[in-house]
């Protein structure tokens, strides 16, 4: 037989407890004054019928939906999950829901994806995603709710934002080469479009050389999208050069990675023919053999202090600060050699 759903209303509830649609309105939103008696009466009579309280329709009347939108670049990438767990934890504390959208790092995804959310009434926003252009902001200006911007930067310093210090997590992961004794540092690097984790990164690569005196070689820079495989190709082309680096500083763990691996498919071996440096610290840099080096983000501390940020935004309150740098950590294992 087929099951027909039947939609219980608050009319149905109301009926059932004998009582005002009012007086179950005020149960739903635990509102005190109602009488234990008639709470209890109206509890039952919800649990009898099985009725869910319409978040929607609450929504309109209250004009919050108590829920927030998380757009995220890569959902399969083990960091932002990281993140995403924090935004979750300080969300739950807060008692908001979260609706997760992945957005493929592609810049007309993000703004549909934004608008989407936009639309659904959600009363914030957190942004994880790559370069914000103007026609991000355009989105934003729209959004008549906060938005703070979580592992992002926005150069226009228009909105809040939590983040790390990318320049200078670059800077300290390339100076622990050199401390190693490496002179001759690539590296592989994401888009420069991308103002943080590509160019940031990559103006901290080269202001790290230049204080150690070592001379900037436009050959030892590949240019990569955050991926195994382009991680593989840098380090194909470095392979392949007369006079290789010793040492190779990677804008991600995951094209280090993938360095990693096609240094092994030559028979040569990590850190004894070539040490690697990561920026990140993700899952996989524990798992990768040998143990990869890496410049740490606090990844879920950044999405946890991203949405307290944002519950202060949606309340009202006072805040003393919009823009949140985290601090870095250098983690040493066993991807670099000391050179004698």
């Amino acid at each position: 037989m087929e099951r027909i759903n039947v939609t219980v209303t608050i009319y149905d509830v109301a009926r059932e407890a004998g009582v005002s649609m009012a007086t179950v309105s005020r149960v739903v939103n635990n509102n005190p004054n109602v009488k234990p008696q008639t709470r209890k009466k109206v509890f039952e009579a919800i649990e009898r019928l099985g009725y869910r309280p319409n978040a929607v329709a609450r929504g309109l009347a209250s004009k919050k939906t108590t829920t927030v939108g998380v757009v995220i670049p890569d959902i399969s990438n083990t960091l932002f999950a990281e993140v995403a767990r924090g935004i979750e934890d300080i969300a739950t504390m807060y008692h908001y829901n979260i609706i997760l959208c992945n957005a493929d790092k592609k810049k007309e995804k993000e703004i549909r994806v934004i608008n989407a959310l936009l639309e659904k009434q959600v009363d914030g926003l957190l942004f994880m995603g790559g370069t914000v252009t103007e026609e991000h902001r355009d989105a934003f200006r729209t959004a008549h709710v906060p938005i703070v911007l979580c592992a992002t930067t926005d150069n226009a310093n228009a909105l809040p934002e939590v983040d790390i210090d990318h320049e200078g997590a670059a800077f300290d992961a390339v100076n622990a080469l050199i401390a190693k004794g490496h002179r001759s540092i690539g590296m592989i690097s994401g888009t420069l479009e991308d103002p943080a984790n590509g160019y940031a990164r990559y103006q901290g690569y080269r202001r790290a050389l230049e204080q150690a005196g070592i001379p900037f070689r436009e050959d030892f820079v590949r240019i990569g999208n955050y991926r195994y495989e382009s991680g593989m190709e840098a380090m194909d082309y470095f392979l392949k050069l007369a006079d290789k680096p010793t040492a190779i500083f990677s804008g991600n763990d995951e094209m280090a990675i993938g360095a990693i691996h096609r240094i092994q498919d030559e028979g040569l071996r990590v850190p004894d023919d070539f040490s690697i440096i990561s920026v990140d610290n993700s899952r996989m840099a524990s798992m990768v053999r040998p143990l990869l080096s890496t410049a740490a983000q606090p990844m879920y501390d950044i999405g946890a202090v991203s949405m307290r940020l944002l519950t202060k935004l949606m309340n009202k309150e006072t805040i003393e600060q919009s823009k949140f740098i985290l601090p870095h950590e250098i983690i040493m294992r066993k991807s670099v050699a000391q050179l004698n």
